[in-house]
């Protein structure tokens, strides 16, 4: 991350995104607006960016259909903007890899709390993956590349993971072992406290079991541990 964050505003609304521009740049940061996602991809092709604040609600392409494209290259992290009382859009943003969401209307000064917040992760566990980014980690039959974000199965064949994939298994490799509670899980992934019935760990959670397990229905990597939370039920190695 630059010494100044660069932010692209990613939004259909004029007002909001000229709004939204001129606020971040009177707290120091840079801000760059796109009206939509082809207007987003020609920006991102064009420069950098550190974070991507990123409407739902849009035409042509949605948010979430953005968000998840843009989360299976990893990358850039992304906060959504979502309708106030659209739950489901929430819960699905952060199921497909956004790293936090906020309600419109909002406060301005909530928002930018959320993005510094998302960029201070992004100097740990986004993209440089904490303790484990530039290596290979093994763990029961997998290796993890955490440079190219893929895992590397015994017989050579490769599979690829989401932004939320990634950061939820690298918060297990770097805690072998250690039970963590839902709420540790989901503060450690999105830096948010859960909600009553929030689920989106354990259905982030059903996912990966699906790419990493023999049998995701008796799972022996990702384990459940009763009144407890999950945990990493195997060893971790870096490989040299």
């Amino acid at each position: 991350m630059s010494e100044t964050p660069h932010i692209l505003i990613v939004d259909d609304h004029r007002e909001i995104r000229d709004a939204v521009s001129r606020y971040l740049e009177t707290k120091g940061m840079r801000a760059t607006s796109a009206r939509d996602a082809v207007d987003m991809d020609a920006k991102l092709a064009a420069g950098q960016f550190d974070l991507i604040v990123l409407d739902v609600m849009m035409p042509g392409e949605d948010g979430l259909s953005v968000c998840r494209r843009l989360s299976a290259k990893g990358g850039t992290p992304i906060l959504m903007l979502t309708a106030l009382g659209e739950e489901t859009d929430r819960i699905v943003g952060l199921e497909i890899g956004a790293d936090d969401y906020l309600s419109k209307p909002f406060n301005p000064r909530e928002l930018l709390a959320r993005i510094k917040a998302i960029l201070r992760r992004s100097k740990r566990l986004p993209a440089s993956a904490g303790a484990l980014s530039g290596h290979r980690v093994a763990f029961a039959q997998w290796v993890l590349d955490t440079d190219r974000r893929v895992l590397l199965a015994q017989n050579g064949s490769e599979t690829s993971l989401t932004t939320a994939d990634f950061k939820l298994l690298t918060v297990f490799l770097e805690r072998p072992r250690f039970v963590l509670s839902r709420e540790q899980l989901l503060d450690l992934v999105s830096g948010r406290a859960a909600q009553v019935f929030d689920r989106t760990i354990d259905n982030q959670i059903s996912r990966l079991r699906r790419k990493i397990e023999h049998d995701p229905g008796r799972p022996e990597i990702i384990t459940t541990v009763r009144s407890g939370g999950y945990c990493l039920s195997v060893d971790v190695a870096e490989v040299k």
